[in-house]
């Protein structure tokens, strides 16, 4: 297909139908709107992973979020698509590019729970929800006795559970979200703690928007260039590189965070952390490395070769299947609040 399909002049952006889907896409759309004074059409689409309620790991992880967004790209139905970043399988999709990262909203991991508990505050034994098999290994491995179990749902369905709402019952003490989502939506007053990426490292490219079009579609790809963030860009790069050298999914236990300074010789340094943690908690490898922003795929790569020669591929197929928590054996052992997962390692890649 040669050219865009675009109607009167009108883009249609291809997106999930949950509230922060659309509020995510109507954000990229009125940015679009605002550098281009081209309009946007919204036009809604029901995902694999929207449809099922089983658990992401379950769905196979990677892909069920995408691939009818790109399965309508590729039918020139929409002319673009909004993911959230850390959806996107990392192999490259025929026919498509990522024409725009828009600058990315706080990466961290929050914590909602009961009567404004921390993470450290929450006693052994507490029922702390999350649907991300990286924040359940990590969870796990800080040892402070929690019981970390699988949940499924939108945000606030995901809250709903802690406070009760409706006829969503308060089963749970506290649950793990994106800080993105919920800046997002507006709902921020809601965290009780901001995590440390000490204590749990992010998901790679989380935080991160990916804008994706026909690779053949010149005009669009001209009109989302001003989106473009190149920060964004290289961070989620040497993350998402760290991801397909470990040749793991987006729910496999892995973890990634690249941060961009300014370096002695006034050019940006590109700072890398990567883990990978055992799903039952019990083991876990962190790592880190530094490079030019030019060199962040090189980056990523060099870190997840470094974690594979220490073991992590054995580390992701560890505790494939949920185990209780080590730590729910001794009750009583004090945990610190700011507890660092094993094996965390400062290298550079320089």
């Amino acid at each position: 297909m040669t050219g865009t399909s675009v109607r009167g002049g009108t883009l249609r952006l291809g997106t999930r139908a949950s509230r922060l889907a659309l509020t995510q896409s109507q954000h990229v759309a009125d940015a679009l709107t605002a550098a281009s004074g081209v309009p946007v059409e919204m036009v809604h689409v029901s995902t694999f992973g929207d449809r099922s309620q089983a658990a992401i790991s379950q769905l196979g992880g990677t892909g069920v979020f995408v691939t009818a967004l790109r399965d309508a790209l590729l039918a020139g139905e929409v002319d673009l698509a909004v993911h959230s970043f850390k959806d996107l399988p990392t192999a490259p999709a025929v026919g498509l590019t990522i024409a725009a990262v828009p600058p990315r909203e706080d990466p961290r991991d929050v914590l909602v729970a009961r009567d404004g508990l921390t993470l450290g505050e929450l006693p052994p034994g507490a029922r702390v929800g999350t649907g991300a098999p990286r924040r359940m290994a990590q969870l796990r491995a800080l040892g402070l006795g929690l019981d970390v179990v699988p949940i499924r749902g939108n945000v606030d369905t995901r809250m709903a559970r802690v406070t009760g709402h409706g006829d969503v019952a308060a089963d749970l003490d506290a649950v793990v979200l994106a800080r993105a989502g919920l800046s997002r939506l507006g709902r921020l007053a809601a965290v009780t703690e901001v995590l440390d990426p000490i204590q749990v490292l992010p998901a790679p490219a989380q935080g991160a928007l990916a804008v994706e079009c026909r690779t053949d579609d010149d005009r669009v790809r001209e009109l989302l260039a001003p989106l473009d963030d190149p920060a964004t860009r290289a961070c989620v790069a040497a993350e998402r590189a760290v991801l397909t050298a470990l040749e793991a999914g987006c729910s496999a236990p892995v973890a990634a965070y690249a941060e961009l300074a300014e370096g002695e010789d006034g050019a940006a340094e590109l700072y890398l952390r990567a883990s990978v943690t055992a799903l039952d908690g019990s083991d876990g490898l962190r790592g880190s490395a530094s490079a030019p922003a030019a060199d962040a795929v090189q980056c990523g790569r060099a870190l997840a070769a470094e974690l594979l020669d220490r073991g992590a591929a054995a580390l992701m197929a560890a505790g494939s299947a949920p185990h209780p928590d080590p730590a729910l054996h001794h009750p009583h052992r004090p945990a610190p609040p700011a507890a660092t997962p094993p094996g965390d390692q400062n290298r550079s890649t320089r």
